[in-house]
C-alpha cells in the first residue's frame, strides 16, 4: 500500500514538472526585490505571490499535459521528458481534474492578494488563470499558433515581476516595469530551447510554434538574442540610476556562451539538458539580479 502510494506520488510529481519551477520563482524574486529597493516590501503578500506563482505554474503544466494528449500533440515519438497523459501513466480525466484543482487554488491566493493589492489585482488574477488555459487549450492555443514565447514574456515577466511589485507597493516604478524584461526574456528562452527540440515533431502534430515558422537557423537566432538583451539591461541600469551591483548577473556571461554554443550545436533530445541549464540560468540570473537591486551598495 505505502509502495503504491510512493509510487502515485512520484507521478504526480512529475507531472508536476518540478524543473520548470524556476520560471515562476524568478520573476517574484524581483518584484520583490525591486519593493525592497523602494521601501515597500512585505514578506506576507510577497510569500503569497510565490505561492501563487507557483500554483500557476503547475496548472499550466498540467494543462499543456491534458490538452496536448487531448489535440493528438503528443506521440510515442517525442524527444522532451515522459508525458503521464500521453504514455497512460495517469488517465486524462485525473490530469485535467488536477489542472483545475491547482487553478482553484490559485484563485484562493488571488483573493487574498485582491485583499492586500486592491481590485486591479482581480484583473491580473483573472489574466493570468485564462492565460494558463489558453496556453494549450481552448479554440485557439496560443502555443500552438506562434503565440508561446510571447505568452511567456508577457505572464513570466511583465504580469509576474510587476504585479508582485504592484501589490506590495501599492502602484508602479519605472525600475519594476525594466527590471520584468530580463527574467521575462529568460524564461522565454526555456520555452525556445523546448520548441526548437520539438521542431519536427510538431510540425507533423501540426502545431505551428514560432520555431516551426522560423525554423531551426532563426531559432537558434531568437535565443541568442534573449540571452544578448539580457545581459545588456544591468549595464543600461546602471547608466540610468542603478548602483554597479545590478550588474551582478554578468557573473553568469561564461554560463550564457556556452548555451548559445549548445543551442547552435545540439539536436533533437540532447537539448534536454540544455533546457534544463536554460532554466537554471534563468534562475541564478534573477536571483543575483534581485540581489543588484536590492543591495545596500548603492
Amino acid at each position: 500500500m505505502q509502495k503504491r502510494f510512493q509510487s502515485q506520488l512520484a507521478l504526480w510529481v512529475q507531472a508536476a514538472r518540478p524543473k520548470t519551477l524556476p520560471a515562476a520563482v524568478a520573476p517574484v524574486a524581483v518584484g520583490s526585490a525591486a519593493a525592497y529597493e523602494a521601501g515597500r516590501f512585505q514578506l506576507i503578500p510577497a510569500l503569497a505571490c510565490l505561492a501563487c506563482a507557483i500554483v500557476l505554474q503547475v496548472a499550466v503544466n498540467f494543462a499543456n499535459d491534458y490538452f496536448d494528449h487531448k489535440n493528438n500533440i503528443d506521440s510515442k515519438d517525442r524527444l522532451g521528458p515522459v508525458r503521464v497523459t500521453q504514455s497512460g501513466l495517469i488517465p486524462p480525466v485525473e490530469v485535467r481534474n488536477a489542472m483545475i484543482f491547482a487553478l482553484f487554488l490559485a484563485a484562493l491566493l488571488f483573493l487574498y492578494l485582491v485583499s492586500v493589492g486592491g481590485g486591479a489585482v482581480i484583473l491580473i488574477g483573472t489574466a493570468s488563470i485564462l492565460a494558463a488555459l489558453a496556453y494549450s487549450g481552448g479554440p485557439y492555443p496560443l502555443a500552438s499558433h506562434g503565440l508561446g514565447e510571447l505568452f511567456v514574456f508577457i505572464f513570466f515577466g511583465l504580469v509576474a515581476v510587476c504585479g508582485t511589485y504592484f501589490i506590495q507597493a501599492g502602484g508602479l516604478s519605472r525600475t519594476a516595469v525594466m527590471s520584468s524584461v530580463p527574467p521575462g526574456l529568460l524564461i522565454t528562452a526555456i520555452m525556445v530551447v523546448n520548441n526548437l527540440r520539438d521542431i519536427e515533431t510538431d510540425s507533423k502534430a501540426g502545431k505551428n510554434t514560432l520555431a516551426v515558422m522560423l525554423g531551426r537557423r532563426g531559432t537558434i537566432i531568437e535565443y541568442t538574442f534573449l540571452l544578448s538583451i539580457c545581459y545588456l539591461i544591468p549595464v543600461f541600469l546602471v547608466f540610468y540610476d542603478k548602483s554597479i551591483a545590478i550588474c551582478l548577473p554578468l557573473l553568469t556571461l561564461p554560463s550564457g556562451f556556452s548555451l548559445i554554443r549548445e543551442v547552435r550545436t545540439k539536436k533533437g533530445s540532447a537539448l534536454n539538458e540544455t533546457l534544463a541549464q536554460t532554466a537554471k540560468l534563468s534562475l541564478l540570473y534573477s536571483l543575483l539580479f534581485a540581489f543588484g537591486l536590492a543591495s545596500p551598495w548603492g
